[in-house]
């Protein structure tokens, strides 16, 4: 053994190769080691190498017989599969030469064939070709056979069913048969739009068309003619035979435009018979509106309705001419927003024509009305900041109304942005309403900045009225604007700012997800801007009450708690003379910004002061003293019949905002049996923790049986060592 000893220590393993002594010696040691009754074995091990050889040369052997069929197997596919393989390429070879024979005897035959073809093309192109000059003279002659008749109608009929063939052969390249179909249907069109409109003309003439005078006068005039029926129908019958002639007419007429930059959306032409009543009033409006006429006083302009694309000429002609001029200027834009409004509420013009807003949106124009906007905007800011009642509510006598306790400078500045809102939401485009959202975003940064430095001004006296004034209009901007981001308005142009920034990759994925996902709003950075204002103007207040009770607290922190009389030896329970300065700070600083603040920032206000009173009683009161029977339920009453009965006008149950004192209060005066009880299952609790015991008392489930959630199980031992008495318990 000690042989086979030395060899183990002096065979090691190579990594690299097969190394056979060593699982030898790996092996001997195993199954051998130094206990010598083990040679005892060995007669076993060998019968069982030998059998583990056996089974080994079995398994070669099997193996060794198996490998080659399978590789016969193997090359007689392939050589199977290479037999195919020639077999298909020649029956390609023959099948491709047959069909090159056959292509090359067919070629001579498809060239005559193409030469055929294209004869026979060319034939039906020159029949079609006469047909559809024959189908226009047939047409031609049916209309001057029916005008021959006098039987207008047909001949109108006829016309627009030319017009209609006219239009199907505008992708023709036979520009001859184009022309000689176009001039037809002119040569027919003036024909009739000229006998019809001067019927139509001298009827309208009957009927004292247009209708310029009182309305009065209109219906006595119309009233005496006897033969009036006849004359309307007579209108509708001619109305309806010129819109026959619409179809012919906008092929041969250009309508008037106006410039590109106007940007005016696509729509269809006046209708034939609305030109040509409003030919009259046409020359009016030019006649009064254009030139040097008296009636033409930029300052004096007056709209009128109805005819709308002259508006839009006369507006593009005249507001280069105003462009400087803010008075005119403003003047200008005022009318066309008032005109507009006119239009669509009560003659219920459609959004999809032409309109005023087109013309305000070109692009010197609009930068003029944005630039002109802001400066008045700005102008009407400084004069509300600077106003004597710009801090009192208009609504402070009215209690009703008065909740949210809004100075009158932030409730004008949100009525200025509601009319600037209502100015350009009729603008055409979003790009343009997106300018004026940034323009609104800009004034009420503006404001915010404005409050902030007479909030500075204000900061030595944080409790007065102009600075509780400030803090209710920073609360009110920002209520209105977390409520106009749900507006389907302002929703519609978060949609557009998306689809604008995501073009542009100007935010994060992230940001986009947020707006499209309409977790965020447009106005969502103005109001975390204003609500850190909020924050910090109301912790400032809180600050300054909170001092002021930690200085009328300080005689209450050197009570002698640990020597008063316990409550049996006092004949009724009085609040201590230290805690009256605090509980009294207390009170008239709660009144006066009860008075002074909305009711949602006084009751953010009473709850930051709560938690502050909460932790500093805990801490500087509690923690800092020692506490007999006689102290623990003075402090309970002081806290429970005193200090927690202040705040119960603004909650039902305010001792919840005071769970450090309640719960200390609940230890402190717990009874002898029970503080020992439950200071034993701490002490076990504990023990269990270090040697981890389970299914042991809970100290969660001790202290919750109790009415204590908010302390840990180390600041409940802490207030028990607080208690002065313990009785000897032999420990």
């Amino acid at each position: 053994m000690a042989t086979i000893n030395v060899r183990k220590k002096e065979v090691t393993r190579d990594p690299d190769h097969c190394d056979i002594p060593y699982y030898v010696s790996e092996f001997v040691e195993r199954e051998v080691g130094n206990d010598y009754d083990s040679l005892r074995k060995l007669d076993n091990l060998i019968d069982k190498l030998s059998e583990n050889k056996r089974q080994l040369e079995e398994q070669v052997l099997t193996v060794s017989s198996e490998v080659p069929k399978r590789i016969q197997n193997a090359l007689k596919n392939a050589e199977d599969s290479k037999k195919s393989l020639s077999r298909l390429l020649e029956e390609e070879t023959l099948l491709s030469s047959s069909i090159s024979s056959h292509l090359l005897k067919a070629q001579p035959w498809m060239e005559d064939l193409d030469v055929l073809i294209s004869q026979v093309e060319e034939i039906e192109r020159h029949l079609s070709y006469l047909k559809w000059i024959s189908r226009i003279e047939e047409l031609s002659d049916s209309i001057q056979q029916y005008l021959m008749t006098n039987n207008v109608p047909e001949a109108a009929t006829t016309l627009a069913f030319m017009a209609e063939l006219d239009i199907k052969l505008q992708e023709s390249s036979c520009s001859h048969l184009l022309s000689f179909v176009r001039s037809t249907v002119k040569f027919w069109h003036k024909i009739l739009k000229d006998k019809l409109s001067s019927d139509f003309e001298e009827v309208l003439t009957q009927l004292h068309w247009p209708f310029v005078g009182p309305p009065q006068s209109q219906a006595l005039g119309l009233a005496a003619p006897a033969s009036a029926p006849d004359m309307y129908n007579n209108l509708e019958t001619l109305f309806c035979q010129l819109l026959k002639l619409q179809t012919s007419d906008e092929l041969l007429t250009k309508p008037k435009q106006l410039p590109e930059k106007y940007s005016l959306p696509p729509s269809p032409p006046v209708i034939l018979p609305m030109q040509i009543m409003l030919n009259p009033l046409q020359k009016r409006f030019k006649y009064h509106f254009t030139g040097n006429k008296q009636t033409n006083i930029l300052n004096k302009l007056e709209f009128s309705r109805g005819l709308v694309m002259l508006i839009l000429e006369k507006l593009a002609a005249d507001i280069p001419c105003l462009l400087y001029d803010d008075t005119l200027f403003c003047h200008l834009v005022d009318e066309v927003l008032l005109f507009e409004r006119e239009l669509y509420s009560v003659h219920g013009y459609l959004s999809s024509f032409p309109s005023c807003m087109h013309i305000l949106s070109e692009e010197s124009c609009f930068q003029r009305w944005l630039t002109v906007e802001k400066k008045f905007a700005l102008q009407k800011m400084d004069s509300m900041l600077s106003s004597e009642a710009a801090w009192i509510s208009q609504y402070k006598d009215i209690t009703d109304v008065d909740e949210m306790k809004v100075p009158d400078c932030a409730e004008t500045f949100m009525t200025l942005l509601l009319v600037i809102t209502d100015r350009y939401k009729n603008l055409p485009t979003a790009s343009r309403k997106l300018q004026f959202l940034g323009l609104q975003k800009e004034l009420v940064d503006d404001f915010r900045i404005r409050l902030t430095q007479v909030m500075k001004e204000e900061t030595r006296a944080s409790l007065g009225f102009r600075y509780c004034a400030i803090l209710n209009a920073v609360n009110y901007i920002a209520t209105v604007l977390a409520d106009w981001a749900d507006n389907i308005f302002f929703l519609q142009l978060q949609q557009a700012e998306l689809e604008v920034r995501a073009e542009s990759n100007t935010v994060s994925k992230l940001q986009l997800g947020q707006l499209a996902s309409m977790e965020s709003s447009v106005f969502d950075e103005m109001i975390n801007l204003l609500e850190r204002l909020k924050h910090d103007m109301l912790t400032r207040q809180v600050d300054h009450v909170f001092r002021e009770v930690k200085d009328a607290a300080k005689l209450y922190k050197k009570e002698r708690w640990l020597s008063l009389p316990s409550q049996a030896e006092q004949a009724v329970m009085s609040l201590s003379s230290t805690a009256c300065p605090m509980l009294l700070t207390l009170r008239d600083r709660l009144l006066q910004l009860e008075q002074q603040l909305c009711h949602s920032l006084f009751k953010t206000f009473w709850q930051m002061l709560a938690e502050k009173v909460d932790v500093f009683i805990y801490q500087e009161v509690i923690l800092a003293n020692h506490f007999n029977e006689g102290g623990a339920a003075q402090l309970q009453f002081d806290m429970s019949r005193n200090l927690f009965p202040l705040f119960s006008h603004y909650c039902k149950r305010p001792e919840n905002y005071f769970k450090h004192i309640k719960e200390a209060c609940i230890i402190l005066n717990l009874n002898i049996g029970s503080a020992l009880l439950l200071k034993d299952v701490l002490q076990t609790a504990s023990e269990n923790e270090i040697t981890l015991k389970p299914n042991q008392p809970s100290a969660t489930a001790a202290l919750n049986e109790l009415g204590v959630y908010k302390l840990a199980q180390k600041d409940v031992e802490i207030l028990l060592n607080l208690r002065a008495s313990w009785p000897n318990t032999g420990k």
